[in-house]
């Protein structure tokens, strides 16, 4: 197997990662500890194992001056603002707005690409793009409403910004990965934008009933902090070593199709002819983003 196929699969898992991630946040936040609570959990975690991973790496070059501020600029789009935002909106909007609105990461990033990287997607990429957006959108569409929430507005909003704020991170994090490890890369965004969370969540942290969890409860923040935080983001970090940033990010059009896939099997939701048809669309649509020209 060679490293671009590896690299696929990375991907792949991480967003089934982030996928099952919906649901569990929506499990743990707000009922047993507050959304950014939760991210100080996040961070002093994926924090702790990164600097642990190290200890067993090789040595690793020393990073230069000049790169430090584009370390804490990574830290601050890729894991404050998004970390911050996307657990708060979320916690206050549906998952399927949430999932949906995340499609904007891989847009956002194409229009980066083309941008600040110079790419020009094709118009087989740009049709990759239509097709996994159209599939996401008549699978997230079919799913049922689950009531109206005063704040859900406000918390699509802050979906929007985290998403793109996390296409900055994708385009601003590509140099440093051509320079450095990807796990020297990943521990010190996670260090910087981690430290700068403790701010806004120490608070909600310390306000939560520790003592009152119960074992799904100890087993979702495992889930969230380990899983989706530090795992996923050792995988996408493979991923952006050897693809395009474009087209890494065109694999997030995957995530509502695996809500829908974990939301059948443990919550009873059907699985019909709409969502397979959704599930055809997205994986073609990945497919013609990632083929080459």
């Amino acid at each position: 197997m060679n490293d671009r196929t590896k690299a696929h699969l990375s991907v792949l898992f991480a967003n089934l990662i982030f996928g099952a991630n919906f649901s569990v946040v929506k499990f743990v936040t707000p009922r047993i500890i507050a959304p950014f609570g939760l991210n100080v959990v996040r961070a002093l975690v994926s924090i702790a194992l990164f600097w642990l991973l190290w200890l067993f790496s090789k040595p690793e070059r020393k990073i230069d001056r000049e790169d430090i501020m584009r370390f804490i600029i990574c830290g601050v789009t890729g894991v404050t603002i998004n970390q911050l935002l996307f657990i708060k909106g979320l916690s206050i909007t549906y998952s399927t707005h949430a999932s949906l609105l995340m499609l904007c990461t891989p847009i956002m990033i194409t229009i980066s690409s083309l941008l600040l990287l110079k790419e020009r997607p094709s118009f087989i990429r740009l049709l990759g793009l239509a097709l996994g957006i159209g599939g996401a959108m008549i699978l997230i569409l079919s799913r049922e409403a689950s009531g109206k929430g005063e704040h859900v507005i406000l918390g699509d909003v802050l979906v929007i910004i985290n998403a793109t704020s996390y296409s900055l991170y994708f385009i601003l994090v590509k140099p440093l990965l051509a320079k450095y490890s990807a796990v020297q890369v990943i521990r010190w965004v996670f260090t910087f934008g981690g430290l700068l969370i403790l701010p806004f969540g120490w608070t909600q942290f310390m306000a939560a009933p520790w003592g009152t969890f119960t074992l799904s409860d100890w087993s979702a923040l495992a889930f969230i902090s380990i899983g989706a935080t530090f795992l996923a983001y050792l995988l996408n970090t493979y991923g952006l070593l050897h693809l395009k940033a474009s087209a890494t990010g065109a694999y997030m059009y995957l995530q509502p199709f695996f809500v829908a896939i974990i939301a059948w099997l443990f919550l009873d939701e059907p699985f019909g002819w709409s969502k397979l048809v959704a599930a055809g669309l997205i994986f073609l649509g990945v497919w013609l983003v990632n083929r080459r020209n």
